[in-house]
């Protein structure tokens, strides 16, 4: 079965959640499991902190539809707990999350790095899966989602915000960590939203043709899984 086809069943494997609490829920687990110096942690906490503010905002109507909200956040993430469940269990992750689970104990990443390739791989992949996803429970199509796009768009943004001030050394260290600075520079999160975007957007037409989506799917995930790569070069 295709990364897309087993992510759109509604009786889907490791990972699938019933509701944004359930997704805080699983993640506060992780917390609780990981040490903090661990770098799968690192973006784990990053991750639930703004998920935990915007969950919030969802019953109490800050949000003018919270069904579509609700549906697109919850299909999102349970990307990102499938490839921490599918890893745990021995097996193949997405290309996307291995860099991230393969260097994450490695004592020359920095915890900004860890927390850059993460939102790396669920930008990159798995927030067009999301989409393609979200738009098959709806019984939509992408155009009818792209203002909760934006919206999560939003989302991403105060998490990589959050990760740039929380984790990024301080001025004091920036001749120290030169290196680090430019590799964090290298990576854009409205560079990244734009190609998930264009990619859900040809996901879904190809979803007629399950061989070429899939196709597209594992090449997309393969160079996601470079930049990851990239991203945790080690920086001293």
């Amino acid at each position: 079965m295709s990364q897309i086809e087993q992510f759109a069943d509604p009786a889907g494997p490791a990972g699938r959640v019933t509701g944004v609490g359930a997704v805080i829920e699983r993640m506060r687990t992780f917390r609780s499991a990981w040490p903090t110096g661990d770098g799968v942690a690192v973006f784990n906490q990053v991750y639930l902190t703004v998920t935990e503010a915007v969950g919030g905002r969802i019953p109490d109507g800050a949000l003018p539809d919270r069904e579509t909200a609700s549906a697109l956040d919850v299909r999102f993430a349970e990307h990102y707990l499938a490839a921490v469940d599918t890893h745990a269990s021995g097996g193949r992750a997405p290309d996307c999350w291995r860099p991230l689970f393969q260097f994450r104990h490695h004592p020359g990443v920095r915890p900004v790095q860890f927390a850059l390739a993460g939102i790396n791989a669920h930008i990159g992949h798995d927030l067009a899966l999301a989409v393609v996803d979200t738009c098959r429970t709806l019984g939509c199509a992408p155009a009818d989602l792209e203002e909760e796009f934006d919206r999560v768009g939003d989302l991403l943004a105060m998490l990589e915000e959050r990760i740039r001030d929380d984790l990024m050394p301080g001025p004091d260290l920036l001749e120290i960590t030169d290196p680090l600075t430019h590799l964090a520079s290298t990576w854009s999160l409205e560079r990244a939203r734009e190609a998930s975007w264009s990619a859900a957007r040809l996901l879904w037409r190809l979803r007629g043709v399950p061989p070429l989506a899939e196709e597209y799917r594992t090449r997309m995930d393969a160079g996601i899984g470079l930049v990851g790569r990239f991203l945790l070069t080690p920086c001293r």
